[in-house]
């Protein structure tokens, strides 16, 4: 028996808990086919996150690419088909990458397995971040090394602790929903690999607690700096994240295992939750960055 997973018409990091819903009851190894035929819009974080549930399943899903030509188009020149197809079984006629062109608005997606893709990544952004954080989101020059080092910070969280090659995207538009109109940057990065939660259990050093849970481990790695390994130094990519992200009133989301905390609630996002804990399963971590344009 094949399960149809519906993808919803929009995909973010909000909604896509929508799918994880829908394979929660399912055995792991159940035959799936994920449909995103209605699907008009997804964000960064939606179509890593589609390709990571792809890495989590030990065969094959089947998947129906969105009818719009518009969406599909788009999902053409993120490279989302690029890798998709080499991760689900297609049914139905995706649209073809585009030659590629330089873009100043979205890193396309990027996976990442070695320390040398997040070289290549943060290469590639710090020739497009001046234009974009200072052009486009009116930040002063000094946000574009902090900007990259924070993207560097997230990439190299997928080779340290993940077990598994990840996935990155950055892309920015305007959000008419939450910042009437004022555009934003948002970064994705996506894994299915062990998971915070793993990860702290494998250091001989991880103090033992009466309650353990995958929001205990998301709070001792993201908001207290702890990390597996024990050298002096170590666990404070997040803390530089924090730092940043607050400076420029912007929100830092990571999900994982079947928690979710927001590292500060922005003023401009107030249904947003700061801890959500029983959600669907899902394996490895995922982390977004959203930067507004900043105004007078």
């Amino acid at each position: 028996m094949t399960t149809l997973i519906n993808v919803p018409p929009t995909l973010d990091d909000k909604t896509f808990e929508q799918v994880l819903d829908q394979l929660a009851p399912l055995p792991a190894d159940d035959k799936i086919i994920v449909d995103a035929r209605h699907t008009r819009w997804a964000s960064p974080y939606g179509l890593t996150a589609l390709l990571t549930l792809a890495q989590s399943r030990p065969d094959r899903p089947g998947f129906y690419p969105p009818e719009s030509e518009t969406t599909g188009s788009y999902w053409a020149r993120t490279d989302f088909y690029k890798h998709a197809e080499e991760l689900y079984e297609f049914h139905g006629k995706a649209q073809r990458s585009p030659p590629h062109r330089e873009s100043d608005v979205l890193l396309e997606i990027t996976p990442i397995v070695q320390s040398a893709d997040v070289h290549n990544v943060v290469e590639r952004i710090q020739k497009k971040a001046q234009e974009i954080l200072m052009g486009k989101l009116n930040l002063d020059s000094s946000s574009t090394m902090r900007f990259t080092m924070a993207l560097s910070e997230a990439c190299q969280n997928i080779i340290e602790h993940a077990g598994c090659g990840g996935w990155v995207a950055v892309q920015t538009y305007t959000w008419q929903q939450r910042l009437n109109g004022r555009r934003v940057v948002v970064i994705a990065v996506c894994d299915a690999g062990v998971g915070f939660r793993q990860s702290l259990e494998s250091s001989p050093a991880r103090r033992l607690r009466d309650r353990w849970n995958d929001a205990i481990a998301l709070e001792d790695a993201v908001l207290n700096g702890v990390s597996r390994f024990t050298d002096k130094g170590r666990g404070q990519g997040f803390a530089g994240m924090r730092k940043f992200v607050s400076h420029w009133d912007g929100k830092l989301s990571v999900r994982s295992g079947t928690a979710r905390i927001v590292a500060s609630v922005p003023d401009w996002d107030p249904d947003e939750m700061a801890r959500e804990e029983g959600l669907s399963p899902f394996p490895g971590a995922q982390l977004q960055i959203t930067i507004p344009q900043r105004v007078a």
